[in-house]
């Protein structure tokens, strides 16, 4: 029945295809003729006779196919056809179905006879190849031990071979010819040697001849009782030979018919000689003889016959029974049943001699595949044919009848099928313009969304910017309470209009990501930044740790990857009221081995000691660790990073019922969770589909009242650090000097958690401090007395620090009494300044630092060069930037503002002119180009991108150009450097103003000249991060 259904629908679709290329051919050739056929005449003259007949001959399509139409639906597509005409259509399609069903018998069936052919000439070349490849294996065994023999026995006197030692070679070495069932040697012997050799050897030499004649069993066989070799000029007696045809020895080769034959040809070719197919001696079986002939070692290679003659010392031959050794080959194969193998020696076409197998069987079929054996005066061939009749053709017959089958069903039904088409066709002209009418409705949608965010954002930023200017002013509590809330809504209103332009893009499928350079740590301590405040007055520790193995630089899209961590991490602080978050980032690679999970909650081995979901679950069903090994597609490329990142909390959780649901827009838990925590419902749904165009998964594991453990991968490529592309992020400047002035110096780490104490380890090493961790206090003034390194800095976690007063003050106590060395600075790591308690009897001797958390480079280089007395002491304070580091900086420049609108050109000047720059103002790129138009006074340029009439883009391109020029000029001697005030190579630092920082382009600013970016409205740390890489302090000079 679903044979049925499937053809009935495909015949469905076929006519609704054929109607719709009547349709689209006939309506583009009526259009074509309706607009070209008022300038067809016009045009006669300058066309040919040719291009008029293709013209008329055109014209006549949309006739013919409105006529091919008009047909379809007149006999076809109508209820009006005639019976006659039904059951002579009907008649024709059983009888054309028939013959093509015999067709279709007759085709499998002669392709299965050819694929019957096919595979047994594959298995007879298979089974002739392996023949012959070991044939050749024995046959250069054999011609080795011709040189064996030629260099050990008659290369050295006495002979350092004897019938001993060779047959124990040979049995040992008959491995290497898997072939042969025995190696002999006979040696040449001229008649006047022949009464001294016979005397040295203690026989006589026995002729052959006799005993090829009258062959007897292998029982009654004496070797004593055979006839002495006749009188000839010389002799060729078996000296040496193998236990398995010992009983050749003293045999005169050149007696026997076939073997003088084959000695004969093997010392006048130097090659091997084989003989005819023959009954051996004692054994009476069938084989050959193989031989080589043992030339004196000083016989040039370009020898002649005669020379070789002359130079033969004797003949060594290998013996082979066909029969057996045929038989041990085609047993080593699974298939040896289905065929028969018959081999045959074919030197006489005319009689060709059996060597193995039986003429019986039941299947005419045959296969010949020829045989090398490395004589070419001597041919074989393998012949192969199956042992059964080849069966019945039953896939061939199935198919035709069940082929019929089916054309007999498609004529019952194809009447039913044709009267709905007229039905298909005006479903499919309601559905295409339902569709029309769904697009322009989608195209509305985006639309309006992008001019409403744009039209809110815009004054959204001037609101906001206003309101931080205000902060700035003599404000009491009170109203100081009444900026940071109404700046807190404006913030979430701005964020919840990306969020709702960010869906929308989703939905149509036009969200596309950058591919620049970022910094990977340097995007996480600016997120830990953000939810520093609100992790602190919860009390909940926060934390980052990146693998070592991570690269520095990444290429890819920094703010959306920074969109998905501060999603995850905004749903971890919002539902977690103790405890910690947790953000891990390693390489998938180092994970692969880790996907097994346990079956409850980790112990409280973790960050806080609260009991955690085990976050192996939520990535075990990604296809990265599946069993089929396809994360190998990352390791095949040195380029592609593929990371994963896991964000721990130990919150609520989500309950079982609503986890199906976590990634569905705007869709939450309960009602409860919007009312209490708000929130869209978007974050998630947008951060999967993030991190599915990052080429990665996304999953998680929640367990009430312990937590959650959101995991997602993503790919990225891996970034120079050498390159001179413009970063997304950079590592604070501060920080990065720091690094140096830490290198050399050790800090002792004191914390009883192995899994923090690892955290803060990676981020005072990424200062380029050595680190040593111990688990109490004891432990470390240990350390400290004893160790042989010099600990210049202990930093003690709040817990270790709490747990027992009296311990605390002891170990300050014992610090100041360390002799002969400075004792080392003393740090509290604590998660909030509320909690963190100075015991009262260590204050009186030395007050510890406090370093508050979240752990991040720039903070925790202000913190240790502030308490350390090294670098600049006017560093960060606790990760803010005090307002002294930018009036340093900003004291006294002329800085240009460019933007259009007016608002928020006075939030950009008045955010400068409180670090005491000199904010000069303009709102077109037209006047941006008059005023840095060299020479002139501005030490930077702040230049908005979307403007009208010249954007920022352009307005850069032209300003360097115009610099370019000018400082081209200077350095050929066409114009004065005096003219220009001295200035060799005029170029003004120009930043971007953009609203979002994650949407800007930042190639863009790259290819036009930009020398980087701000966010308005300003935000102190990015603008010092910025401007610092151009200015320099006015404490240390002005630039």
């Amino acid at each position: 029945m679903s044979l049925f259904h499937v053809f009935e629908f495909g015949l469905k679709v076929g006519h609704l295809l054929w109607m719709l290329c009547c349709w689209i051919v006939s309506v583009i050739s009526m259009n074509w003729y309706l607009t070209g056929g008022i300038v067809t005449d016009t045009k006669v003259g300058l066309l040919g006779e040719a291009a008029n007949m293709c013209l008329k001959w055109w014209e006549k399509i949309p006739m013919n196919i409105s006529k091919i139409r008009h047909h379809y639906y007149q006999y076809i597509g109508s209820k009006r056809v005639r019976k006659t005409w039904w059951r002579r259509l009907l008649f024709s399609w059983v009888v054309g179905w028939t013959i093509g069903s015999l067709w279709i018998l007759w085709y499998m069936s002669s392709q299965a006879s050819e694929k019957r052919k096919e595979t047994l000439a594959s298995m007879c070349d298979e089974r002739a190849r392996m023949l012959q490849d070991q044939f050749n294996v024995s046959m250069n065994h054999i011609q080795a031990m011709s040189i064996l023999i030629s260099t050990f026995h008659h290369g050295k006197y006495p002979s350092a071979i004897d019938q001993k030692t060779f047959a124990r070679y040979t049995e040992r070495t008959a491995f290497e010819r898997p072939l042969t069932s025995g190696v002999a040697y006979a040696v040449r012997v001229l008649h006047s040697e022949k009464e001294q050799f016979e005397k040295q050897q203690g026989w006589t030499i026995k002729r052959m001849d006799t005993l090829e004649q009258n062959q007897v069993h292998k029982n009654d066989y004496a070797p004593e009782a055979l006839e002495p070799s006749p009188i000839q000029e010389e002799y060729a007696p078996v000296i040496f030979a193998q236990d398995t045809v010992r009983h050749v020895i003293s045999f005169d080769m050149l007696t026997g018919k076939e073997d003088r034959q084959n000695v004969l040809r093997a010392r006048e070719s130097g090659k091997g000689v084989l003989t005819a197919p023959f009954r051996l001696l004692k054994t009476n079986r069938l084989g050959v003889i193989l031989t080589f002939a043992v030339y004196k070692r000083d016989l040039p290679s370009n020898a002649t016959p005669n020379e070789r003659i002359q130079a033969t010392d004797g003949y060594l031959g290998g013996i082979f029974h066909i029969e057996s050794l045929v038989e041990k080959l085609l047993q080593q194969l699974a298939s040896k049943q289905t065929i028969l193998v018959n081999v045959y020696d074919t030197t006489n076409q005319s009689h060709p001699i059996s060597m193995y197998g039986s003429n019986v069987s039941d299947d005419g079929l045959q296969r010949i595949s020829s045989l090398s054996f490395g004589d070419p005066l001597r041919n074989h061939e393998m012949r192969c044919r199956f042992k059964h009749k080849p069966p019945w053709p039953w896939l061939a017959i199935t198919t035709s009848i069940g082929i019929l089958v089916i054309a007999l069903l498609v004529g019952y039904i194809f009447h039913a099928t044709v009267n709905r088409i007229a039905k298909v066709e005006d479903d499919f002209h309601k559905m295409m313009e339902l569709k029309k009418q769904a697009e322009a409705a989608d195209v509305a949608k985006s639309q309006f969304l992008a001019t409403v965010s744009h039209e809110i954002r815009t004054p959204m930023n001037g609101v906001l910017g206003m309101l931080h200017m205000l902060m700035d002013t003599n404000l009491d509590v009170t109203q100081l309470d009444y900026v940071r809330t109404a700046q807190g809504s404006g913030k979430a209103l701005v964020s919840l209009i990306n969020e709702v332009l960010d869906q929308a893009k989703i939905e149509s499928g036009k969200l596309e990501l950058e591919a620049v350079r970022f910094d990977l740590r340097a995007i996480l301590d600016d997120v830990l930044s953000l939810f520093s405040g609100k992790s602190q007055e919860k009390g909940v520790e926060l934390a980052v740790y990146i693998s070592d193995q991570v690269p520095d630089m990444l290429i890819g899209d920094p703010g959306r990857f920074r969109q998905i961590i501060t999603n995850l991490m905004g749903n971890s602080i919002k539902f977690t009221e103790k405890g910690h978050i947790f953000v891990t980032v390693h390489l998938v690679e180092e994970l692969i081995g880790s996907i097994g999970v346990e079956t409850e909650s980790s112990s409280k081995n973790t960050l806080s000691g609260f009991p955690v979901a085990d976050k192996r679950r939520s990535w075990g069903g990604f296809r990265c660790f599946g069993q089929d090994g396809s994360a190998s597609r990352f390791s095949s490329s040195s380029d592609l990073i593929n990371i994963i990142v896991s964000v721990e909390d130990t919150g609520v959780g989500i309950p079982p019922e609503a986890q199906p649901r976590v990634f569905t827009p705007f869709m939450q838990v309960g009602p409860s969770i919007s009312r209490t925590h708000g929130g869209t419902g978007i974050g998630l749904s947008i951060s999967k589909c993030l991190v599915g165009l990052m080429e990665g998964e996304i999953g998680f594991v929640s367990i009430p009242k312990i937590g959650s453990t959101f995991t997602f991968t993503a790919v990225f490529t891996n970034a120079s650090s050498s390159s001179n592309e413009l970063t997304i992020e950079q590592i604070n400047s501060q920080s990065n000097a720091a690094s140096s002035e830490f290198n050399g110096m050790t800090a002792l780490v004191v914390d009883q958690r192995p899994v923090r104490a690892k955290m803060s380890s990676y981020h005072i090493q990424r200062l380029g401090i050595c680190v040593e961790v111990v688990s109490d206090l004891n432990q470390g003034l240990a350390s400290i007395s004893c160790g042989s390194t010099t600990i210049n800095m202990v930093l003690v976690e709040q817990e270790v620090w709490n747990k027992d007063s009296g311990t605390s003050a002891l170990f300050v106590s014992n610090l100041r009494k360390i002799d002969g060395r400075v004792p080392p600075k003393l740090f509290i790591l604590a998660n909030s300044s509320s909690s963190c308690r100075i015991s009262s009897a260590t204050s009186g001797v030395s007050t510890p630092t406090v370093i508050m958390k979240p752990l991040r480079a720039s903070m925790l280089a202000a913190s240790l060069q502030r308490a350390m007395g090294v670098g600049n002491k006017g560093n960060l304070r606790n990760g803010e930037l005090p307002s002294l580091s930018l009036r340093n900086l900003l004291l006294g420049r002329k800085i240009l503002i460019i933007d259009d609108n007016n608002v928020n050109l006075r939030v950009a000047a008045g955010a400068l002119k409180k670090y005491g720059a000199e904010v000069i103002c303009a709102d077109s790129g037209k006047k941006a180009i008059s005023l840095l138009t060299p020479p002139h006074h501005f030490d930077a340029c702040f230049m908005d991108i979307q403007m009208p009439e010249m954007d920022g883009f352009e307005a850069t391109r032209r300003i360097r150009d115009v610099e370019c020029n000018i400082s081209n000029s200077i350095q050929h001697g066409e114009v004065s450097a005096e003219d220009y005030e001295n200035i060799q190579a005029w170029h003004v630092p120009i930043l971007a103003m953009t609203a979002d920082v994650i949407q800007a382009t930042h190639e863009e600013c790259t290819r036009c000249g930009m020398d980087g970016y701000v966010s308005k409205p300003f935000e102190a740390e990015q603008l010092y991060r910025e401007v610092s890489r151009f200015f320099q302090s006015t404490t240390t000079g002005n630039a």
